[in-house]
């Protein structure tokens, strides 16, 4: 089987890779990347280590991808992923938008003429901004756990679910990844090829290049164990928001399961993500962090930031119905990789800033 993987340098992507060719055999994965994020430039030899061939092109540029070789299957993990892209004055709305949706098309545009298979990796931050800001939450201690779920559609005790609203407001980058999983499920319905969406929670894990709007995990362990300024921001400083994690290797058993069984007839969109069991507030964090690296005082701002949610857990129970799929990286081996690696590259945020 012959794989492409796009933002194969970015952390999603060298996981990817790597989990597929440690647990599967007479697998030819290519890996495709721009090289536009800082810091993803120090992924290219471990791609090569791994026998992965990188091609340095972009999803942008139509002409990249029209002329590649035939592949049975595009596992789409490049994107601009921070939920402040575009509308932070740090990128522009246009190359966001470039990147998230007009390098979808380009790729689906290829998958329609070499009828090639394409699981797009898509997002927790396609549903409502509105919506996840009406999640009704109470406080309990240390972070924030949510109260009545019947008052919203999509969401229970175990988290978000597929029916969470998905109306706009989302943010551009939100807006972008939920375009793109319209027309790659149009596409693969017009044009006859098969197509599966996954929408992610947070990710973590050694070598990601965590910031504060994406990557919140690994960027607060470094920056934390580093004694550089953090901030609980919004919610009134508490720090009590609260996100799951889980670690992208863990999604390789259910990748190769939807390019062996490209016609299963299950629900094309599922979530993905550590759910209720997996998830922390950003204060529990800190108190692990202190726990493990010593005391480093966490300043308080109530200033709120646009787009942002006092409770995202994905509920990825859809797919372990349908996929008998579930996280199996307990979010403490999680903490503890990106500990172990922020103790050994101290100065690893330095490298993509």
């Amino acid at each position: 089987m012959k794989i492409l993987i796009t933002g194969s340098c970015g952390f999603a992507g060298i996981n990817i890779c790597k989990s597929l060719l440690l647990a599967r055999s007479k697998l030819e994965i290519t890996g495709l990347d721009n090289l536009s994020r800082k810091g993803s430039e120090h992924n290219v030899s471990k791609l090569q280590e791994l026998g992965v061939s990188l091609l340095r092109k972009d999803i942008r540029n139509a002409s990249d991808i029209e002329g590649l070789e035939r592949f049975d299957w595009i596992i789409d993990c490049s994107a601009n992923p921070s939920v402040l892209a575009g509308i932070n004055g740090e990128s522009s709305s246009r190359q966001l938008i470039e990147h998230n949706l007009l390098g979808t098309i380009n790729l689906l545009e290829y998958c329609k003429l070499h009828r090639t298979g394409l699981i797009l990796l898509s997002t927790s931050r396609v549903y409502s901004a509105n919506s996840l800001a009406k999640i009704p939450i109470k406080e309990n201690k240390d972070h924030f756990k949510i109260g009545s779920a019947r008052e919203l559609p999509g969401l229970s005790g175990k988290g978000i679910n597929e029916d969470f609203p998905t109306s706009p407001p989302l943010s551009l980058y939100g807006m972008s990844k939920l375009s793109s999983e319209n027309l790659a499920l149009e596409y693969g319905e017009n044009f006859d090829f098969p197509v599966w969406i996954n929408r992610c929670g947070v990710m973590a894990g050694a070598g990601q290049f965590g910031k504060a709007e994406q990557g919140i995990f690994s960027f607060w362990i470094h920056s934390f164990r580093e004694k550089k300024p953090l901030k609980y921001i919004g919610f009134g400083g508490s720090g009590f928001q609260v996100r799951d994690v889980m670690h992208p290797k863990d999604l390789e058993p259910l990748l190769w399961k939807q390019m062996q069984f490209p016609e299963k007839e299950v629900p094309r969109i599922i979530n993905l993500g550590g759910g209720i069991e997996q998830s922390m507030s950003l204060k529990q964090l800190s108190q692990w962090c202190e726990d493990r690296f010593g005391l480093n005082k966490v300043a308080s701002s109530k200033e709120e930031r646009p787009m942002d949610a006092p409770w995202i857990v994905m509920d990825p129970s859809l797919s372990q119905r349908m996929w008998n799929w579930a996280p199996v990286t307990r979010i403490e081996n999680i903490l503890d990789e990106v500990a172990i690696h922020a103790e050994k590259k101290p100065n690893w945020l330095n490298l993509s800033s």
